[in-house]
């Protein structure tokens, strides 16, 4: 890999965020930064950890603001301090290689009520319409203003078709073909200029992009699966997917008239 997520070694566990299943934490690092934590132990497994690098850094690349991500490396030893055993043992079962957010201070969600230019908002569409991102409606937006500019967070939803893989890679075709349902997406009635975007996006995604971005998926994040037993192999089945899903245009929602 030509580019790698920085290493940060966590010092300290801050806090839990209770949103969602998967219980992410606030970290501290080495670095003195602060970080939230994605636990390669929590439920949803490792390919969670994989859509959030992957689709967290294709929006950087199409000009969207995404929090930084690192690699957080957590020592045993974390665990032993804290008091709560349902994050003891998620502590425990995390040890090693895992996925941190740059921690975005004083943000708060979107409510709907900020305006937000069509040119975000398509480019938000675009990238979920793409990475099939089932996980972006009103009860969840999974959208940060910060700095009074619109962030993007929270990818593991997307890249769906990687979870039916224990039993061996299966058809790029099968999910290039795939529609995606925006009616419940919330900014699909701010995006319209989504055929420009479009436009744009089919020059700038390229094949290569693609490999780029897959590329900074660390070897630990990627298990096995037959027919890709090894880190390059899975990598090369993930720019497959996205690549075949490049050269159709079932995904893309109409834009708002």
């Amino acid at each position: 890999m030509s580019e790698q997520l920085a290493t940060v070694r966590v010092t300290r566990y801050v806090t839990p965020l209770r949103e969602g299943g998967s219980m992410p934490g606030v970290v501290e690092g080495d670095d003195l930064g602060t970080y939230v934590c994605k636990f390669r132990g929590a439920g949803q497994g490792l390919r969670v950890l994989v859509a959030e690098v992957v689709v967290g850094e294709l929006a950087r690349r199409i000009g969207l603001r995404t929090p930084r991500q690192v690699v957080l490396d957590l020592d045993a030893d974390i665990a032993r301090y804290e008091a709560d055993e349902e994050v003891q043992d998620l502590l425990t079962a995390s040890t090693g290689r895992n996925l941190g957010i740059d921690f975005l201070p004083g943000s708060f969600g979107y409510d709907g009520q900020t305006g937000v230019s069509p040119d975000v908002a398509g480019r938000v569409v675009w990238l979920d319409a793409f990475c099939a991102n089932v996980d972006r409606s009103w009860r969840n937006p999974n959208l940060l203003l910060w700095g009074d500019e619109l962030w993007v967070i929270d990818h593991g939803a997307a890249l769906y078709f990687h979870h039916a893989w224990p039993g061996g890679v299966g058809d790029p075709a099968r999910f290039a073909a795939q529609r995606w349902d925006p009616s419940d997406h919330v900014l699909l009635g701010r995006a319209t200029t989504l055929a420009a975007i479009d436009d744009e996006l089919t020059q700038r995604v390229t094949p290569d992009l693609l490999s780029e971005v897959v590329g900074l998926v660390p070897d630990a994040f990627l298990d096995p699966v037959p027919g890709a037993e090894t880190p390059a192999a899975l990598r090369d089945a993930y720019v497959a997917f996205l690549t075949e899903r490049l050269t159709t245009r079932q995904w893309l929602p109409e834009p708002p008239s």
